[in-house]
Formats: C-alpha cells, sequence, structure tokens
C-alpha cells in the first residue's frame, strides 16, 4: 500500500477556496442590511423633524398583509408602485399640538389613534376617539378598466412638511401620478384642515363617477353612566344651508339627505366632525346602538357610518375638508362659524333661544370667576327672582279663590241639581269678583319654557364635566352615596342622594302651592274628574317620579331642583304670611262685587254656549 503525503498545495487552496466562500457570504448579508435600513428610511421621510416622529404602531407592530393576493395587488396593482416602495409594515405618523394628538398610518393613510390631551374618562383614562382600528375612512376609486380599489387597503408614502405641522399621504401610480392626502394641524385648536386631491389620475381613474367616502367608527364609552351617555350619542349632520340633523335611539336608524356641509359622530362629551368647504352632493347615515345590556360594561356606545361622493373636477380630485376632534362645548363650536352649535343639544325653538341667548351666556359668566356647584346655585337663585312676580301672581289667584271658596260651596249646593247653572252661578261670581281660575294656570304655563329649556342645558353643558361639589365628584354625571348588590328596574343600582333631596323639596312645594287650594279653582262637575283629587294623587306621584328619573341624571339637574324648590317654598311663606293678606282680598273682592263688571270676549262668549246649553237641556225636558 501507498502511504498518502501532505500535501501543502492543495490545503493552500481549500484555505483560499473557503476565504473566499466566507467574503462573499459576508458581503451578500451587509448589502442586505443596507436595503433594509434604506427602505427604513423611505417609510420615515422626514418622520423626525422639528420634533415629530413616525413609529410603529404597537397594535400593529407585528402586522402582515391580509392574504397572499392582497400583497400581490399592493405590489402589482394599479397603485402597485408605492406598495414597492412603501413598507407593508403599518407605520405611523405623528401630527401634535397642545390640545390633539393624531397618529396617521401608512397603511389608507387614515388617522389611525386621536387622543385629546388635556381631559380624561371617569375613570381617569386619556380620552381617544380613535384608536386600536375603532374607525376607518376609505376612498372607493373604479379603474378605467372596472377594478375597485378600496383606499383603507393600501399603502401611502408618508412625508412631513411646514416644520412638521403638515403630512402628506401619497398613493402613487407612478412617481407623477398619485392620490394624495394633506393633513396639517393649527396651534391650539381641535380643529385641523384635511385635503384630498390628485395628479395625473385622470387616465387611470374612471372619474365619470364620484368616488365613494366611507368614514366608519365604534364610539368609545368615556363617562360613567352608560345609558346615559348613550342616549346623547348620536349622528348629527348638517345640509341645505344650515339645516341638521340627527339619527334616532333606535337599534338601528338609516338616514338619507342632500348637500352635506358636515358630519359628526357624536359621543355626547366629545364629537368627532368631517366638514366640507363644498358641501357633498349626497349622504347616508347609519346609526347601530352597540349597548345590549346597560348593567355590562362594554367599550362602545354606537357604531357608526357616513357614506358620501367624492366629485372630481376636470379629471381629477380637488376636495378641501376639515376634521374636529375635540369636546362637545358650544363655545368652542360657535367659534368656527359654520353651524356646529347645532351638536349641542340644546332643545328646539324657543327652549333652544332660552338656552343659546339666556341661560347658557349667563352661566358662563358665572363659570367664569364661581365653582361649578356654587354657579348652579346663584343661576337657581337668578332665575327663580326673575320668576318671582309670575309666582306671586299665580299665589295670588289661589288667594282669591280660596277666599271665595265658601260662596262656592253654597253655589253647588244651592243648584247639586242643576251642574250647568251652577257652573254659570260659579263664572259669574268670580267674574264679579276678579278671580279666575285661569289667572292661576297662565302664570304657571309662563314658567314652563324656562323649566324646559334648563332641563334640556344641564346635560349639554360641557363645563359641568368632572367638576366636584360637596360629596359629588361629577356634576355632569350621577352621585353615589351607595351601592345597591342588585338593580331596581327604572332606578338604577346605586342610591343617589340629590334627587332624594329635590323629592322631598318638590312634596313641601307642591303642598304649598296646591294643599289646601287644591279644590278651590271650580266645583265637582258631573261627568268631569275630580281635580282636587287628581291635584292630590300629582303631589305624591310627582316626587317618587323625580325620585325614579332623576336617579341617572346629572347630579347638577338635580341641585338645580333641589335648590329651586328650596327657594319656592321661601318665596311661598314669605308671601303668604308678610305679603297676602286674605281679609284685605276678601274685601276687595266685595268692593269688585258691588261694581258694574264687563266680561271679556271669551268669558261673555262661554257665558253664551252655557246659557245655548241650559235652554237646550229645557227644551229636551219638557218634550218627555
Amino acid at each position: 500500500m501507498e502511504n498518502k503525503k501532505f500535501d501543502a498545495n492543495s490545503a493552500i487552496g481549500f484555505l483560499l477556496i473557503g476565504a473566499i466562500l466566507l467574503w462573499w457570504l459576508y458581503q451578500s448579508s451587509q448589502k442586505e442590511a443596507a436595503a433594509v435600513d434604506t427602505k427604513k428610511t423611505e417609510q420615515v421621510t422626514n418622520g423626525t423633524q422639528s420634533g415629530q416622529n413616525t413609529e410603529e404602531s404597537p397594535e400593529t407592530a407585528n402586522f402582515q398583509t391580509d392574504s397572499i393576493s392582497d400583497y400581490k395587488e399592493n405590489l402589482e396593482g394599479t397603485f402597485g408602485y408605492s406598495s414597492q416602495k412603501a413598507s407593508t409594515q403599518n407605520k405611523v405618523s405623528i401630527l401634535e399640538n397642545d390640545l390633539l394628538q393624531l397618529k396617521i398610518g401608512n397603511k389608507g393613510g387614515q388617522i389611525v389613534e386621536a387622543k385629546i390631551k388635556k381631559f380624561h374618562s371617569h375613570d381617569s383614562l386619556p380620552i381617544y376617539l380613535v384608536k386600536d382600528g375603532n374607525a376607518s375612512f376609505n376612498l372607493t376609486l373604479t379603474t378605467q378598466d372596472g377594478k375597485k380599489v378600496q383606499t383603507k387597503n393600501k399603502y401611502f408614502e408618508p412625508e412631513l412638511f411646514n416644520d412638521g405641522k403638515s403630512l402628506s399621504m401619497k398613493l402613487k401610480v407612478s412617481e407623477n401620478q398619485y392620490l394624495e392626502y394633506v393633513y396639517t394641524i393649527r396651534p391650539d385648536e381641535y380643529m385641523l384642515d384635511f385635503v384630498i386631491r390628485s395628479q395625473g389620475l385622470k387616465n387611470v381613474v374612471n372619474t365619470s363617477d364620484p368616488a365613494i367616502l366611507t368614514w366608519k367608527m365604534k364610539a368609545f364609552s368615556h363617562e360613567k353612566s352608560l345609558s346615559y351617555e348613550n342616549r346623547y350619542t348620536e349622528i348629527v349632520y348638517g345640509y341645505e344651508d344650515g339645516k341638521d340633523d340627527y339619527t334616532g335611539q333606535g337599534s338601528e336608524d338609516e338616514n338619507e339627505d342632500k348637500e352635506i356641509e358636515f358630519i359628526a359622530f357624536k359621543q355626547h362629551f366629545f364629537t368627532s366632525i368631517l366638514l366640507a368647504d363644498q358641501p357633498f352632493e349626497t349622504g347616508k347615515f347609519i346609526s347601530r346602538n352597540l349597548v345590549e345590556d346597560e348593567d355590562i360594561d362594554t367599550l362602545f356606545t354606537k357604531g357608526f357610518t357616513a357614506v358620501v361622493p367624492v366629485a372630481s373636477v376636470g379629471g381629477e380630485f380637488n376636495k378641501t375638508m376639515n376634521w374636529y376632534y375635540g369636546p362637545t362645548d358650544h363655545d368652542i363650536l360657535t367659534s368656527y362659524d359654520r353651524n356646529l352649535d347645532e351638536i349641542v343639544s340644546l332643545g328646539w325653538g324657543i327652549f333652544q333661544w332660552i338656552n343659546q341667548y339666556l341661560i347658557l351666556p349667563f352661566f358662563g359668566f358665572l363659570m367664569s370667576f364661581l365653582p361649578a356647584g356654587i354657579a348652579i346655585i346663584f343661576l337657581t337663585i337668578s332665575i327663580k327672582l326673575l320668576l318671582s312676580p309670575v309666582q306671586y301672581k299665580q299665589y295670588l289667584s289661589q288667594a282669591k279663590m280660596k277666599v271665595l271658596r265658601p260662596e262656592i260651596d253654597e253655589l253647588a249646593k244651592k243648584y247639586k241639581d242643576n251642574p250647568m247653572k251652577k257652573q254659570q252661578e260659579t263664572m259669574k261670581l268670580q267674574n264679579k269678583a276678579g278671580a279666575s281660575p285661569l289667572a292661576g294656570c297662565l302664570p304657571a304655563l309662563l314658567q314652563i319654557p324656562i323649566l324646559y329649556a334648563l332641563f334640556m342645558v344641564f346635560p349639554a353643558v360641557f363645563d359641568l364635566r368632572n367638576k366636584s361639589f360637596l360629596w359629588v365628584d361629577d356634576l355632569s354625571s350621577f352621585d353615589v352615596i351607595a351601592e345597591l348588590p342588585f338593580t331596581i328596574p327604572f332606578y338604577g343600582d346605586h342610591v343617589s342622594l340629590f334627587p332624594i333631596l329635590a323629592s322631598v323639596a318638590i312634596f313641601f312645594s307642591m303642598r304649598l302651592t296646591t294643599g289646601n287650594n287644591m279644590a278651590s279653582s271650580q266645583p265637582q262637575q258631573e261627568g268631569m274628574p275630580d281635580m282636587g283629587k287628581m291635584m292630590k294623587y300629582m303631589m305624591f306621584l310627582s316626587p317618587i317620579f323625580m325620585l325614579f328619573f332623576f336617579n341617572n341624571y346629572p347630579s347638577g339637574l338635580s341641585l338645580y331642583y333641589f335648590i329651586s324648590n328650596l327657594i319656592t317654598i321661601g318665596i311661598i311663606l314669605v308671601i303668604k304670611n308678610y305679603i297676602i293678606d286674605e281679609e284685605k282680598i276678601h274685601a276687595k273682592i266685595e268692593e269688585n262685587k258691588k261694581k258694574p263688571k264687563k266680561q271679556g270676549k271669551f268669558a261673555r262668549k262661554m257665558a253664551e254656549m252655557m246659557e245655548q246649553a241650559e235652554q237646550q237641556k229645557k227644551a229636551q225636558q219638557r218634550r218627555k
């Protein structure tokens, strides 16, 4: 056997070949790393300029395309140029001022997070109007070959400019052909500018038909009372030169209108609004209730969808709009002079006017230098003083009727077998004495617009949100002094103190105003309901209704009713004991009886009708 000898030349050859392989692998890995770094640099173009940055969204850090076909469409479709250059990971760019922080994702070029910086939820969490995929913004385009393109699935190229206050999101067909979204945030404002425009798409996209803009959102719950918050969560939209409408509170509601000027996804105290400089031609709005059981904690209150067309001009898109993400604050919304104050629920007709031009300005003035609870008390005192002359007239009428009561009872006995004659004589007596039951009713009716206006305004006052008073930690929500281990229908699972105090005050207030005078206005007529008994029932039922109904309403509203009825009790006691003298009233009535009294048209007409009825009754009796 031949012995093998060490071949130095072969060994050197193998070493050289191994070194070459190692060098080639090293160079390949370096090129790959450089390519990745270059791609990342392109994705975050200017992302760190002026304190702004582009970052990976935590909830989409491991984002993958939905399917192989989506991936292929993104790379090879009509707008594949952007996807070839952009990352298939969902990156976000940030626009921010002192009030608002917005994150815009390159997938869809849409806002993926909107944070209101100066407010927090009832459990001290940040206020997000958009987060974790609860909202989507999509433009549906039709290509020249009839394919539908959904922008929410496409990857845009971001570029910050204007010192980081403006962001361009471009979806490209080529370097000079693209669809662009431009966002511009304003200093110290919740309103930002938004433009949809295109360049060179005339021969790519079929622009003879408008693009379809679809905006969807699930409204987060931020407040303590889910059911109460849900009651004021709705779509509000403006249309046709200043008109406005809203979706209902049912399980699902759908509206359509023309000339849409703004769309608001209202979440009681916070609102997301899309506004157009030139109205959208039409609009379709869908609202769905997402609260199945009010006793179970839920993340969302309602789901909203708005669909509007975006028309092209000369084959290109150029739509100027605005976004608003901020408080549903009447003063802030009014300042934009775009009819946005209609988003705040102030009632309708005269009730809205009272709130808009009287209650809100005065209450805002009080809030400028007083704590919220004290401001409510001063507002209540001011309103009661304003209405005190009306209340005086009402009580004076009741006092006159009380003085006449013995004579009315005598007439009732005298004509007990003739109800019509009894009514005629009673009206004659009241007319001669200058006392009328209507004199007590009319002043009460005059108070109703203000009382109802206040009922509407308290839930809408943003400044009451998270304001404390005594044991109440939030005057815009119910106060809690005890949690119940069960739920009482129509009442809830907690006990609120202010509704209890208001109910007690209402009971004594009604007792003073109606107690001994309930049957004084008119004698009981055959076949007619007993008004005295009805008023007695109301005296007991009204406080109970107040107790149940207001247990889940804002404590600020219950505080108002409590203070209001306390003041009413005080005013009535002062009027009764120090102002009205029943002996003088009686003397005045006797004096009036002696004077010839001219009947008014209404009283004369009533007397004529009753006289005719009496004659007809006598004629019928004679025929029998």
